[in-house]
């Protein structure tokens, strides 16, 4: 009878050692990957919204989809009911403030603050669009100088305020 032998291959440990590098490579790749989106979607989400001042000094965003801020002056508000037609006049917010409810006054209020005519279509006019609410807007700037939205969304300060507990009752 023959006898068989079983030895193992000096090579045994090489095609594990292969496996494990593969799969350390892979994380790896994975993993820069990973960090790679995180870093690019986080430097070009950081800023919500570009001012008026922005969108009309720089020809690179006009006919481009971007989401823009003013104050919104309450006597330009124009709305037509049958159409679902809205259109207002927005001025220029800075981009840095303290308090929004004072920045939004001073904003309509200043004569030199550059303005930017708004039109909103296929929407029913919001009860928040009123003098001195800031206006955050998504759309393009057209060719006749006019900003087209098709989001609006409008912050009112004034309606959130807390009340100081000079304007509570002594209920007890």
């Amino acid at each position: 009878m023959a006898e068989a032998t079983w030895e193992k291959p000096k090579h045994g440990l090489q095609p594990q050692k292969s496996g494990r590098l593969k799969f350390l490579i892979g994380g790896l790749l994975i993993l820069g990957a990973v960090a790679y989106l995180i870093f690019s979607s986080t430097a070009t989400g950081a800023r919500f919204f570009i001012t008026v001042d922005e969108l009309l000094a720089d020809p690179a965003y006009h006919g481009q989809t971007v989401r823009i801020s003013g104050a919104v002056l309450g006597e330009s508000i124009d709305y037509d009911r049958e159409e679902l037609l809205i259109e207002f006049t927005i001025a220029n917010i800075p981009q840095e403030f303290d308090d929004l409810a004072v920045t939004l006054h001073d904003s309509v209020n200043n004569p030199d603050a550059t303005r930017l005519r708004v039109r909103v279509e296929n929407q029913v006019k919001p009860d928040l669009l009123q003098h001195e609410a800031q206006a955050i807007l998504t759309g393009t700037l057209g060719e006749d100088g006019v900003f087209h939205a098709t989001e609006l969304l409008l912050k009112c300060p004034s309606r959130f305020e807390e009340m100081g507990p000079e304007h509570m009752g002594a209920e007890i």
